[in-house]
């Protein structure tokens, strides 16, 4: 029995070998088309006419970067009086270093190095085809009271500049957009320096977004630090511009146009606007609202907007330049409206290196 037992293994053996090894060259063979696939889909999102884009010969690149942070917040009552809100902007320096779209960096607050709870976060990724942008910012408790309009004829410079540290600001949004020109006019060679816009082209764009937002303001604080200013004026403040606790998600649709103007060689200015509709609503303290198209009005409502532009001097190997990303939202209520931009210029200088076997030198 024994015998028969290995003679059968013996004449099996072969076969099953064959199957196991046919196993595994068709599981290698499908996560290699898998794989193969998905780089396809990469190199579509960045397929360029190269008679307008010249592509990243590089596989590297370092940048040193210092980026400069602004915000403001504007309230508005149903009867015209306004307060509007920032605080002083702020500084960081870092280096980066990048491969492909992902970039990684440090930087340092030079005016907040032990400072309060406030926090800013970016994050872009730019392909020829679609970009991301997620940002996540908490404005801390250092505004100041930057002017103050009781819609009446009396001025009231004297309150301007007051710190008032009853605000606190809360945003996280995700942009993504997509462009139609995308072989032609490129956003990377204005704000990742992975391309280089060789002839000037611009493109629509067209969008969508998603953002939560957070106001917390102390009212009595605000009618203390008026009255302390000016004697006698915080009792006139409406109560539109008392708030308490605002919440609010924000679903966006978007379209706008950019240009890449070539203007000398080496050298391109990028500007683009984009308008949005969005839908505001109020949301309470529950972990999911599902209140959403119960409550659906009309008036909820409003136009949004980004605006991006870029100075770069880039000759595929070495790059310096500017730009900047401006968002503005508007939240419309029966009572009070408000207003809040924020955005950040970023001044920076870099180089690429691990030249790509696959790229010849670029020839003008």
């Amino acid at each position: 029995m024994n015998r028969l037992l290995m003679i059968c293994m013996f004449v099996l053996m072969p076969a099953m070998m064959s199957a196991e090894n046919d196993s595994i060259i068709v599981k290698k063979n499908f996560w290699k088309k898998t794989w193969d696939g998905a780089l396809n889909i990469v190199k579509e999102f960045n397929h360029v006419d190269t008679a307008y884009i010249e592509p990243q010969h590089y596989k590297f690149t370092t940048t040193l970067m210092s980026t400069y942070f602004f915000e403001a917040y504007s309230i508005r009552s149903k009867n015209g009086q306004r307060i509007d809100f920032a605080p002083e902007a702020r500084i960081k320096v870092g280096p980066y270093i990048g491969w492909s779209v992902l970039f990684w960096g440090y930087t340092v607050d030079l005016a907040y190095i032990s400072a309060n709870k406030k926090k800013e976060l970016d994050l872009s990724v730019y392909t020829s085809m679609v970009g991301v942008d997620f940002f996540h910012r908490n404005s801390g408790s250092d505004y100041k009271i930057r002017s103050l309009d009781l819609n009446d004829d009396n001025p009231y410079d004297s309150i301007s500049g007051i710190p008032f540290d009853g605000l606190n600001v809360s945003i996280t949004g995700l942009n993504a957009y997509y462009i139609p020109n995308h072989r032609k006019f490129s956003y990377p060679a204005a704000f990742s320096q992975s391309t280089c816009q060789r002839r000037s082209a611009g493109s629509f764009m067209f969008g969508g977004g998603y953002t939560r937002h957070s106001l917390k303001m102390d009212g009595q604080k605000l009618k203390n630090a008026v009255e302390r200013a000016m004697p006698g004026t915080a009792e006139r403040l409406d109560s539109g511009l008392l708030l308490k606790d605002i919440k609010y998600t924000d679903i966006s649709l978007s379209a706008g146009y950019g240009y890449n103007w070539v203007f000398s060689t080496n050298w391109l200015l990028s500007v683009s606007l984009s308008a949005a509709l969005g839908y505001k609503h109020a949301t309470g303290e529950r972990a999911v609202d599902f209140s959403l198209l119960k409550d659906f009005s009309f008036t909820n409502f409003n136009f949004d907007g980004v605006g991006r532009f870029g100075l770069i001097w880039n000759n595929s190997k070495w790059y310096f330049g500017a730009y900047s990303i401006v968002h503005s939202y508007n939240y419309r209520k029966s009572q009070f409206h408000t207003n809040n931009y924020f955005g950040n210029v970023n001044v920076y200088i870099g180089f690429n290196f691990g030249r790509k076997k696959s790229h010849k030198k670029y020839e003008e």
